[in-house]
């Protein structure tokens, strides 16, 4: 696979475009072909979100200084979630990148959205290592952090835990409930379906790479199922 489409596009030379290349391969293609040359793109998945995060939280105390802590924590939240980030990923035509198996080729849904979300991380981490914390920021702010004024317009970076409950006590005396439903996948790359109940009311679930965000998609859900935005 050629990469130097992308970089151009990108306006970004990698100096060892192994790295780059590294980024984009997940562990199901060297499943099927266990003799390529590269390793998964966990590690660098694993460096790229605390680059991630580290450049999201500067600019929120930095540009934001009345914000709380809190608030800024559910802002950070918004920005760099699984939706978000294949958002972005698919926008720089990541997708046309990927090296997957022939199964995972063929998911289009929440699974690609994972994988995409997954490989904007893994890009982070290999910018970093490629061409130091300066280049990797310069990208998160150009790709992502255009994406707050829109979050924070329409309020996006509100809690949806916090406001369903809020809903629910005022509405019906009630506090919800999370229970976790299913988890799926290896335990570097698990899926958790959680179910939010109010009582013993099945109202909504939601998928996450995590308990909290799935939490958050069944919070959202409930929300809108019961029509209490």
């Amino acid at each position: 696979m050629d990469f130097k489409d992308l970089q151009k596009d990108l306006g970004i030379k990698f100096k060892n475009e192994n790295l780059l290349k590294q980024a984009f391969v997940h562990r199901s293609y060297l499943n099927e072909n266990p003799a390529f040359e590269l390793g998964h793109n966990e590690r660098l998945e694993f460096l790229g979100d605390a680059v991630l995060e580290l450049v999201v939280t500067e600019y929120l105390y930095k540009n934001y200084p009345d914000i709380a802590e809190g608030e800024m924590t559910n802002l950070r939240a918004a920005l760099v979630n699984t939706q978000m980030l294949a958002k972005i990923s698919e926008r720089l035509n990541f997708n046309g990148y990927l090296y997957l198996s022939k199964g995972e080729a063929k998911e289009i849904g929440r699974g690609r959205q994972y994988i995409l979300a997954n490989t904007f991380e893994s890009f982070t981490g290999a910018l970093y290592l490629d061409k130091e914390y300066q280049s990797a920021k310069d990208f998160i702010l150009r790709v992502l952090i255009p994406e707050l004024g829109d979050i924070i317009k329409n309020k996006l970076w509100r809690d949806a835990k916090s406001l369903f409950q809020e809903a629910a006590q005022e509405r019906i005396s009630v506090t919800p409930t999370y229970e976790v439903l299913e988890e799926n996948g290896p335990d570097h790359a698990k899926i958790f379906k959680v179910g939010v109940y109010l009582e013993k009311e099945l109202v909504a679930k939601g998928e996450g790479s995590s308990k909290n965000e799935a939490q958050q998609r069944a919070a959202e859900n409930a929300l809108k199922e019961k029509n209490w935005h």
